[in-house]
């Protein structure tokens, strides 16, 4: 679909490939099994039960094809092997905000596997685009998509 690789983990590919095969194996099969039971009910243009389970099955198959499409076209980075005295791809970066001096640690990793609430930045993001390129010592002011502007100390980053 999309054509072009994308950098990923190889932590990120394997929660992608553990949700695939669970989304295989076990979603599909329930959901099939839903619907044949509410076909079981009758008139299938009033039928809720079969409105819901084919609504879901809709929803797993574009899931499956979008994991697929995903994985097909992700360029998987083992971010323990990178050594380099700037931050890249796969980092964990500690970073320190001036003068509050509230600490947080962030992973920059593929799109897909991007959470902010556990600490994963996707690589695109703006936070990640400012630490792209910078060494540990360096601060750096932010200015956020909301608007606001931060002062950072970037604390240290390595590689595992």
């Amino acid at each position: 679909m999309s054509g072009y690789r994308k950098p990923m983990t190889i932590q990120g590919k394997s929660l992608l490939e553990k949700e695939l095969k669970h989304l295989i194996e076990v979603e599909r099969p329930k959901v099939i099994s839903a619907i044949e039971v509410a076909r079981g009910h009758g008139d299938l243009s009033e039928n809720a039960d079969y409105s819901a389970a084919k609504e879901r099955q809709a929803h797993i198959e574009g899931r499956i094809a979008t994991i697929s499409d995903t994985l097909s076209n992700a360029d998987v980075v083992d971010t323990s092997q990178i050594n380099s005295d700037k931050i890249t791809f796969g980092a964990y970066v500690r970073i320190e905000e001036d003068p509050a001096g509230k600490e947080k640690l962030y992973q920059i990793v593929g799109e897909d596997e991007a959470d902010v609430n556990q600490g994963k930045i996707s690589i695109n993001s703006p936070l990640a685009r400012s630490l792209i390129g910078r060494k540990t010592g360096e601060e750096f002011e932010f200015h956020s998509p909301g608007g606001g502007e931060k002062l950072y100390h970037i604390l240290e980053f390595y590689f595992k």
